[in-house]
């Protein structure tokens, strides 16, 4: 059975940083590619960054190219978000996806993801 477990989110300020985690299991992690999304308050769901199984080829959306970096640690069948100046529209729900997913929808079934929340 697929699990994908986020952990990490939190309150941070304007131009700080967190870094978000995946764990799972249930599959063989290092074949697939591994998905961030998120999802901000009133608004559908956003792909954020995708990368592929063997972590050396990452794709980021226009929104946090330069700020955030996706990552995994496939001993640890672990996938990582660091977020790096983040802005107050960073703001969402994060999370994580098995698979390339550019199209994420509601109908898709999510884990319960981590809340990030960029305020002053």
């Amino acid at each position: 059975q697929v699990q994908l477990v986020e952990s990490g989110g939190g309150l941070v300020q304007p131009g700080g940083s967190l870094r978000l985690s995946c764990a799972a299991s249930g599959f063989i992690f290092s074949a697939y590619s591994m998905t961030w999304v998120r999802q901000a308050p009133g608004k559908g769901l956003e792909w954020v960054a995708d990368i592929n199984g063997g972590g050396n080829s990452k794709i980021y959306s226009n929104s946090v190219r330069g700020r955030f970096t996706i990552s995994r640690d496939n001993a640890k069948n672990t996938l990582y978000l660091q977020l790096n100046s983040l802005k107050p529209e960073d703001t969402a729900v994060y999370y994580c996806a098995r698979g390339v997913v550019r199209n994420p929808s509601p109908e898709d079934s999510w884990g319960q993801g981590t809340q990030v929340t960029v305020s002053s």
